[in-house]
């Protein structure tokens, strides 16, 4: 079994689209679209990830599609960490249709400023989330890694999810400065990294497997295979790459299908029910 831990579902209409770079990626993306990529590729299972709406409608609306959408095996929804009901908020997902499929909760983090995490209302609603049995789910810049490290420190009964390595600049040859960064957050039992994303902090146009080796080597050094997960971060790669060349690149990378990050580390992190 494959499982692809991170894509997304959206509209053409959604506001981060508006970017004149993000013009090949601004159209409706839906299950019959997902379909046609993981089918070709032998993906079996997915994780739907909230795609930047921030509204509770789009979280409502991506548990109703994985409901009825046996390839997806789970769905990290959106929520504001500073949200004062986030506790209700939660339990109004898992109270609709699919609710039972939300695994965790993504804020959109990677805005707000470097401290954001260390701030208390935010530790409480980190500390919400993890109550409520689910995910932390963090998409940051690779300056807010520190913080992640705290975080994680600070809440040891959580378990995080560290999307896209923490977003290192590959395309400015960033290795040094995000290998200090992230090495700390590695040092967390509790947290999980993603196999993601890495394609679009390259160079777009002239990337290359190569180019990602360093931060995947030091990656599986770090956390051990055991704390990683593949994810495809499509439709979003698209900028850059087709969903079998990021997928192959992983495989080439990794010197294979690791059962754990392209499986098991999904279903145990995610505590997935596949059937």
């Amino acid at each position: 079994m494959i499982i692809d831990a991170h894509h997304h579902l959206w509209t053409a209409g959604y506001a981060w689209l508006r970017d004149p770079s993000l013009d090949r990626i601004r159209r409706d993306y839906t299950v019959d679209d997902l379909r046609a990529v993981i089918g070709p590729a032998g993906v079996d299972r997915t994780v739907l990830v909230e795609a930047g709406r921030c509204e509770a409608a789009e979280t409502r609306l991506f548990l109703e599609i994985a409901r009825d959408t046996p390839e997806i095996a789970g769905v990290v929804g959106w929520a504001s960490l500073l949200d004062p009901v986030l506790a209700v908020t939660i339990d109004a997902y898992r109270a609709g249709p699919g609710g039972h499929l939300l695994v965790g909760i993504r804020d959109q983090v990677q805005a707000e400023d470097d401290d954001f995490l260390d701030r208390a209302p935010v530790r409480d609603g980190l500390a919400t989330v993890a109550a409520a049995g689910l995910v932390n789910e963090l998409v940051v810049r690779a300056a807010q890694l520190p913080s992640v490290a705290r975080a994680a420190e600070a809440l040891p009964h959580s378990t995080f999810v560290l999307d896209h390595l923490g977003k290192p600049g590959i395309a400015a040859g960033e290795l040094g400065r995000w290998r200090d960064l992230i090495a700390p957050v590695a040092a967390r039992a509790n947290v999980v990294a993603k196999l993601s994303g890495l394609v679009t902090e390259a160079n777009w146009e002239t990337w290359t497997p190569d180019d990602l080796k360093p931060y995947v080597d030091i990656a599986v050094d770090l956390f051990g295979t055991e704390r990683l997960m593949f994810g495809s971060d499509w439709p979003v790669l698209e900028v850059a790459a087709s969903y079998p060349e990021v997928k192959d690149a992983m495989i080439g990378l990794l010197g294979g299908s690791p059962a754990d990050v392209f499986a098991g580390t999904a279903i145990s992190t995610y505590h997935l029910e596949l059937t």
